[in-house]
């Protein structure tokens, strides 16, 4: 009988173990786990043999613009993005890092009467993965940016604007170029 006991006790044991590694999943802790990229193409003319594609932004009334298909700015240099109010609406507010502010700077000197095109993947509202991605504006670039402050009024419900920056600041957090987020 003592043996019995024993045994309980080691089973008994291993599932508190376990319950406590596994932990409960809960809304806020599914949060913290969302991720988000954005990729700033440079309009380009459109050129068979060069790297361009075409893509189609503002789903209401689509516009078509070619594009480079390698970024010259990704999520990977956003040390903060949040969504912030604006006239009409609102709009994404994305802080770059040293280096991604020295390369909004270039590119916005550089190609002015040309269009950024902002492509984003992002967890839908009511998901759990990312979708395949699609463009959320198109701003034109009309003055050289050097504080690496880029806002844009985002093609999106302001709830999937909100989940774009919830990811991009997790994607900051565990890149180590943003501030530390508190939740």
């Amino acid at each position: 009988m003592l043996v019995r006991f024993n045994g309980f006790n080691l089973y008994l044991a291993l599932a508190i173990l376990v319950a406590s590694m596994v932990g409960c999943a809960t809304p806020h802790s599914e949060e913290k786990k969302v991720l988000s990229t954005l990729r700033l193409h440079l309009e380009a003319r459109p050129d068979p043999m060069a790297h361009t594609e075409v893509v189609e932004v503002y789903r209401g009334s689509p516009v078509k613009f070619s594009i480079d298909e390698i970024p010259f700015l990704t999520e990977a240099m956003v040390k903060e993005a949040k969504v912030i109010d604006a006239e009409g609406g609102f709009a994404l507010q994305i802080q770059f890092d040293q280096k991604g502010t020295w390369l909004l700077e270039e590119y916005t000197s550089a190609n002015r009467t040309k269009h950024i095109v902002v492509v984003s993947q992002f967890v839908e509202p009511g998901e759990k993965e990312l979708n395949k991605g699609r463009p959320l504006a198109a701003p034109r670039i009309n003055n050289h940016i050097t504080n690496g402050l880029f806002i844009f009024s985002p093609d999106a419900s302001r709830e999937e604007a909100e989940r774009v920056a919830l990811g991009l600041n997790h994607v900051a957090e565990k890149l180590e170029t943003g501030k530390e987020i508190k939740m």
